[in-house]
């Protein structure tokens, strides 16, 4: 039969199950990114239902918090902002120790001042709530003298779900929490804070989560992130990692100060350009353990010392005998937490991140924090950062740090099509498709060439079609992160690549998350197939097939890529079939979804013959011969 071209994507093809075959594929090619980014927490994986609960940035028109809406004609909205005054501390949230980033506007508290008696305060609206599951609500406030504050979880049409009152006192704030519990399901609730007496009202923060959340976060986003087999996590960032201080998480949640992004809007555009650290690296952890992933932690090398990057790794990883390992203790886990994978900053060398931004200069910052690091824990991975594929940077940094990082990083991103004009399509989707082989494993053989010589291994740990944060799904995208991740099997140990993320799924390629709902985009179903070969002995790795076997399975992925024609593939070598099931579209274009149906499979003599629609996957099961 006709071998695989580019060309001829639909080209039938024709593989013998090699039954003798040792090589694994490493989990560690399954992995995923988990920065604070636009909608990937806030609006995704957190569990938060309110906007803006710890009032950012500056204030509305009326001086209420974007986000909210005042309640009262005789009151006086405004924020306070600084650490003293008569009133004492003027905000509630805080850094941890050693925060020096130059940022703004990331301490704020909400003031409401009653001029005279009658109802005031700040309410949200479309809020989403469940029907029947306690919500968790606790406020930080205080008042210039006693305050009863109303808290008021109300339907659209009015009416209350449930209500409660708490105290306010003069002083110091204080955090006081209470439950309310929708009567019903409803997409347009609102969440009301009230007082009716004269004075002022200051709300250091707010917050309202169900209270079925794992470590603040939504069980169904943590479910499809299981689904589509995450087995290793990148953590803070990609860019975050560059804005983020690890030692605010050591603050409770609602304490920690937000941090405005040094890139404002482009990382932040949900959320006023501030991230409200709702996961910290203890929450990090225990989502790592739920869905059986390796945790891959990012240091930021422009804004921590290296004795504070030290200071995290014996965190993670020191008994409780050391004096950040006891912290760790002494807040209930008492067992280290065994990080192996540490990145040294995220693309160095690129004028969006800040710090030693040439090789030399990175290198000499990072082999500061590395030494560091590899003291407090000697068995670490450290990964170090670059815009590589670069001769230079492999020169003067990737060398120069053999002895302290033996992993460089890679990132590459493909652009999606336009997808404007019916009459380009087809020839947008198959340069697009097309570019899942060959512009990424350019990058790949490049970055091996210049390491030519050395020891040193590629992290491509980030992957992705420009922009997926940007629009909704396609079927498109789900045949292109097959077509990915068949040639970075086939390719990862020629080109020493160790270790693969994507970049990232939740709310942004894989898993669409909605207020009452979290689903698999297209790429997310290509992901949920594909994790089956994770950790899986090779029978078949060719263009478009890949089969593995585990616990006396073999699990066959087959991909057509072609966006008009049939494809015809003959396996060799098969036993008795247990599943086999298609997953196709009628079309490519954004909102396109796959259609799961079964597909008829027939052995004879150990031979199957299988047609696959256009831009179709295919993953049949048979039991092991």
């Amino acid at each position: 039969m006709e071998e695989f071209s580019y060309d001829r994507p639909e080209a039938d093809v024709a593989v013998a199950l090699d039954h003798a075959s040792t090589r694994v594929i490493s989990p560690l090619l399954f992995g995923d990114n988990l920065e604070h980014t636009r909608a990937c927490v806030n609006g995704g994986l957190s569990a938060e239902v309110l906007k803006n609960r710890k009032f950012v940035g500056h204030t509305s028109r009326y001086g209420c918090a974007n986000g909210w809406y005042p309640i009262g004609e005789k009151a006086f909205f405004s924020f306070g902002t600084d650490d003293g005054g008569l009133t004492g501390s003027r905000v509630y949230t805080r850094h941890g120790e050693g925060y020096r980033m130059r940022r703004r506007l990331e301490r704020n508290a909400q003031f409401i001042t009653n001029y005279a008696a009658g109802r005031s305060g700040i309410g949200q609206e479309d809020l989403y709530v469940r029907g029947g599951i306690p919500y968790e609500c606790s406020l930080a406030v205080k008042a210039l003298a006693e305050t009863k504050v109303a808290v008021s979880l109300l339907a659209g049409d009015g009416t209350i779900h449930d209500s409660g009152t708490m105290t306010a006192r003069a002083g110091d704030y204080k955090e006081i929490a209470l439950l309310l519990t929708p009567a019903r399901e409803d997409p347009e609730a609102r969440l009301e804070i009230t007082f009716d007496t004269e004075g002022t009202l200051m709300i250091g923060a707010a917050s309202l989560m169900p209270s079925d959340h794992f470590h603040g976060m939504r069980r169904d986003v943590i479910e499809k992130m299981k689904e589509i087999g995450i087995r290793l996590l990148r953590w803070p960032g990609g860019n975050f990692s560059g804005e983020y201080h690890w030692k605010d998480g050591l603050l409770p949640r609602n304490i920690r100060a937000p941090l405005e992004s040094y890139l404002g809007l482009e990382t932040q555009p949900h959320t006023l350009g501030y991230d409200f650290h709702e996961i910290n690296t203890d929450d990090f952890v225990a989502l790592c353990r739920e869905i059986g992933a390796e945790p891959f932690i990012t240091i930021n090398p422009a804004w921590n010392t290296p004795e504070e990057s030290a200071q995290w790794v014996e965190y993670c990883n020191g008994d409780s005998a050391t004096p950040y390992g006891k912290i760790r203790a002494d807040r209930g886990y008492p067992k280290p937490y065994g990080v192996k994978l540490w990145s040294l900053g995220n693309e160095a060398g690129y004028g969006h991140m800040e710090g030693a931004n040439t090789p030399e200069g990175y290198a000499k910052n990072a082999r500061a924090h590395a030494e560091k690091m590899l003291a407090a824990s000697p068995g670490i991975t450290l990964c170090s950062s670059g815009p590589y594929p670069n001769q230079d940077w492999v020169e003067n940094c990737a060398k120069k740090l053999t002895d302290v990082s033996g992993v460089v990083s890679l990132h590459h991103y493909t652009t999606f099509p336009a997808y404007i004009d019916p009459a380009e399509r087809e020839h947008e989707y198959n340069a697009f498709i097309r570019e899942a082989d060959t512009g990424n494993l350019t990058c790949m053989q490049e970055l091996s060439a210049q390491l030519k010589g050395t020891d040193i291994k590629i992290s491509y740990d980030e992957w992705n079609a420009w922009h997926a944060w940007y629009r909704i799904g396609s079927v498109s995208e789900g045949i292109f992160a097959a077509a990915f991740q068949n040639m970075l099997f086939r390719n990862a140990d020629k080109y020493g690549v160790t270790m693969a993320c994507h970049f990232e799924s939740v709310n942004e390629g894989a898993i669409m998350v909605h207020p009452d709902r979290a689903e698999l985009a297209p790429a997310g179903v290509a992901f949920s197939l594909m994790k089956e070969h994770a950790g899986g002995t090779v029978r078949a790795l060719e263009q478009d097939v890949t089969a593995t076997h585990k616990d006396s399975v073999i699990t066959c992925t087959l991909l057509n890529r072609a966006y008009a024609k049939e494809k015809r593939f003959t396996l060799r070598g098969c036993g008795e079939i247990l599943s086999a099931v298609l997953y196709r579209s009628e079309d490519v274009v954004p909102t396109s979804v796959f259609e799961k149906a079964a597909l008829p499979v027939t052995v004879v003599d150990g031979t199957a013959e299988i047609v696959l629609p256009p831009h179709s996957i295919a993953q049949i099961r048979m039991a092991y011969i």
